[in-house]
């Protein structure tokens, strides 16, 4: 039957509607969720519900941000503060990326005390801290990170002038860690003594890392920035050296394993040298407080030939190839007595286990009692000194 002119209207008027709101399902947003106030309460508690100043069910916050660390700084807020703190303190409860689990409960520890008007000095804060560098921790000079915090204020307890702490504030001595802090806090101080900019500072700090590595016991009492500038020159050279020795090591083993059809054959750290143990000899002495021990020990890095080469003044890094070739070996006579070792003479050996070369420091010749030591030493491994 056929419809009606009326009908047809209709049943036209219908679609279109139909299609309008088809489009308007499309264009339209989706109904976000409202913020999650209980996550965040949740959040910010865990860990610290004795500290809690304020029923956690009362929280009725006028808040429209759905962002979850916005969110949970404000559930800590409303938890703990009594007080308003600096922004690097609430800085945890919005980010922390990159921190283990103590850290993350230090620093949230360290929040609680302080908003809540309680001593962080007597939350653990003086391992790291005196009272004095806590108030200037707690009021930092301008917007800083949490670590940065801690270094200005140790800075300004050495420095009255606040642009020396803010430049030590934005160097990499912030991002050393906290097992350190005994060293670094000398180094602060050295530099609020000795003022120089943000590049200089972070240029000492690797070769500080370094030394600090290197001997725990290091100390910078007696130097000046240009003695410590001079060291950091001869120290890049020295890994210089090493890279141009691993370079030229690793080249000749890759020729060595080409030779031998071994193309994948990993190459080690150390070149093979002679097949000749490392040697000691002990003086006894019935005051042990004198007791001394002489050693030889084969230098078979680029790093232990540079580190000869630095400490004895000589030239011995310049038989690298020499002894990656397999054409002589060096090695290092040493004395360790009252816990200190002390490097004595440097010696070349040839492929026929013959001492070619003996020498002390600055390429002096080796003194009697060396020598008779050195005698023991050819007796004891078949060495002829020539």
């Amino acid at each position: 039957m056929a419809h009606s002119l009326i009908q047809r209207r209709q049943e036209a008027e219908r679609a279109r509607v139909e299609a309008y709101e088809l489009s308007l399902r499309h264009v339209s947003q989706r109904t976000r969720p409202p913020p999650d106030f209980e996550t965040a309460i949740y959040e910010a508690r865990r860990g610290f519900e004795a500290d809690v100043v304020r029923d956690a069910q009362a929280w009725k916050p006028q808040m429209k941000t759905r962002d979850a660390a916005r969110l949970r700084l404000a559930a800590a807020r409303y938890l703990f503060a009594r007080y308003p703190v600096a922004e690097h303190l609430e800085q945890i409860w919005i980010d922390a990326a990159g921190l283990d689990a103590d850290e993350i409960a230090l620093r949230k520890r360290w929040y609680v005390v302080a908003a809540g008007g309680g001593s962080l000095h007597g939350a653990g804060a003086n391992a790291w801290l005196s009272r004095k560098e806590l108030h200037a921790f707690l009021n930092p000079l301008g917007r800083l990170g949490f670590e940065a915090a801690i270094w200005q204020a140790i800075a300004r307890s050495y420095a009255n002038d606040p642009g020396v702490a803010l430049r030590i504030a934005r160097t990499r001595i912030t991002q050393t860690p906290r097992a350190e802090h005994g060293f670094w806090r000398e180094v602060v101080r050295f530099f609020c003594a000795h003022p120089t900019t943000v590049e200089e500072m972070d240029d000492l700090h690797d070769y500080l890392a370094a030394c600090y590595r290197r001997d725990p016991a290091f100390s910078l009492k007696g130097r000046t920035l240009t003695s410590l500038g001079r060291q950091m020159r001869e120290w890049h050279r020295d890994l210089e050296a090493v890279a141009r020795i691993e370079a030229a090591r690793r080249r000749a083993e890759a020729a060595r394993n080409r030779a031998r059809g071994l193309v994948a054959v990993p190459v080690d750290d150390a070149w093979r040298g002679a097949a000749i143990a490392d040697w000691s000899w002990t003086l006894s002495f019935k005051d042990r407080s004198r007791r001394e021990e002489y050693v030889v020990i084969q230098l078979r890095t680029a790093a232990d030939l540079v580190a000869e080469t630095r400490a004895m003044r000589h030239c011995v890094a310049t038989y690298a190839a020499k002894c990656i070739a397999g054409h002589a070996s060096i090695w290092s006579l040493r004395r360790r007595a009252s816990g200190r070792t002390e490097r004595l003479l440097t010696i070349e050996l040839d492929p026929r286990c013959r001492a070619v070369q003996v020498r002390g420091f600055a390429n002096r010749a080796p003194h009697a009692g060396e020598r008779k030591v050195l005698e023991r030493w050819g007796q004891a491994r078949g060495i002829a000194l020539l």
